[in-house]
């Protein structure tokens, strides 16, 4: 099957070719950008910007819904959106250079590996956990301002408000967990340093059942876009309008579902595993500050309050804790600090507050 014949499939037609000075331009701001968000990644720009301004790059017809840019691997190539301006082909380059510099291929030209995402014989694995990291490492590098924003009913902070913002809320969540280099460094070449890091933290099965639920929910959103499209052709009308509504909604509370399954998950698994590592009062202060910070990161809906009630039993686990590290003459005991006190102070306010919501 020819290239052109597999665009098509995606839904993509080819214009034309882009001009050489958009493609220099483009590069050069790219490069640029990358260096200075990823300092320990070691770019050099001179040669970044060579090899990206190599990569054959075509303006296209790209169906509704879809990303204003693609990149190819089949033969190596860029994609944009017809009738964007320059400032707006840099924005949505950078996610598709992203996939340019992780893609690792065999001898034959396959690809085997992009970033977090394995392409094995029978089937591919992490594709969203990777489309997660790539969009947030590339809204970073074109300083995206982090925002609030509502989808299929989930509230959720998010650095990317309109390219895979629930799987990027995921993927700061596992970044705070694991730290965000981990991250940058297996998106970038492929190792296997973030995925490690989080089953050591969080477990193995946790890692599994997270990449799957994040498959899972991209598959539903594109899904979700493809009968909305359908729904505003001219030709969907009735009952045939009434059952696609009926499916878009479908996919809507799939992945209403998957996500807060998915949220629950890597907080339950990391500060449960955690608190069984707890040996000191020090330790337990820690904890209570990751365990509080961990509230800028989840998604809310109306009736959520699945985090505080895991906190408030957390706070309640940690004071039995405290009791048992300070009356154990084995330990040194390190006085009641103010961060201990304030927490406290926390969880009575966040009792209250559940006990009034019910």
């Amino acid at each position: 099957m020819s290239i052109e014949s597999d665009l098509k499939k995606d839904g993509i037609t080819v214009v034309g070719k882009l001009d050489t000075l958009s493609i220099n331009t483009i590069s050069r701001d790219i490069a640029e950008k990358l260096c200075k968000t990823f300092p320990n990644q070691n770019f050099i720009f001179q040669n970044l910007f060579i090899v990206l301004s190599r990569i054959p790059m075509y303006i296209a017809d790209i169906p509704e819904g879809f990303a204003e840019a693609t990149y190819f691997y089949k033969n190596s190539s860029m994609y944009f959106k017809q009738g964007l301006k320059l400032d707006e082909l840099e924005k949505f380059a950078v996610h598709e250079f992203i996939h340019y510099l992780q893609e690792i291929k065999d001898k034959k030209g396959n690809l085997v590996r992009l970033g977090l995402c394995d392409f094995g014989d029978l089937k591919i694995c992490g594709m969203a956990l990777n489309e997660g990291a790539v969009q947030y490492m590339a809204s970073k590098a074109i300083n995206s301002e982090e925002e609030i924003v509502k989808y299929y009913g989930i509230s959720l902070p998010t650095n990317s408000p309109s390219y895979y913002p629930i799987l990027c809320n995921l993927i700061a969540q596992m970044a705070y967990i694991t730290g965000e280099e981990a991250l940058y460094d297996s998106t970038f070449y492929g190792s296997t340093l973030f995925k490690d890091k989080f089953a050591n933290l969080c477990g193995v099965n946790s890692l599994l059942k997270v990449e799957s639920n994040m498959d899972k929910i991209m598959e539903a959103e594109e899904k979700a876009i493809k009968f909305n499209n359908k729904l505003m052709s001219d030709k969907c009308e009735g009952m045939k309008a009434q059952k696609v509504a009926k499916k878009i909604e479908e996919c809507k509370s799939k992945i209403y579902n998957l996500y807060f399954e998915t949220q629950k998950l890597i907080f339950t698994s990391y500060f449960n595993n955690q608190f069984n590592k707890i040996l000191t009062t020090a330790d337990i202060d820690e904890y209570r500050l990751r365990l509080y910070n961990y509230k800028n990161y989840i998604g809310i809906s109306e009736n959520y309050s699945e985090f505080n009630e895991f906190y408030i039993n957390k706070m309640m686990d940690l004071d039995n804790k405290y009791e048992s590290i300070v009356n154990n003459t084995s330990l040194t005991v390190v006085s009641d600090s103010k961060i201990s006190k304030f927490f406290r102070k926390i969880k009575s306010i966040l009792s209250t507050t559940v006990e009034l919501s019910k």
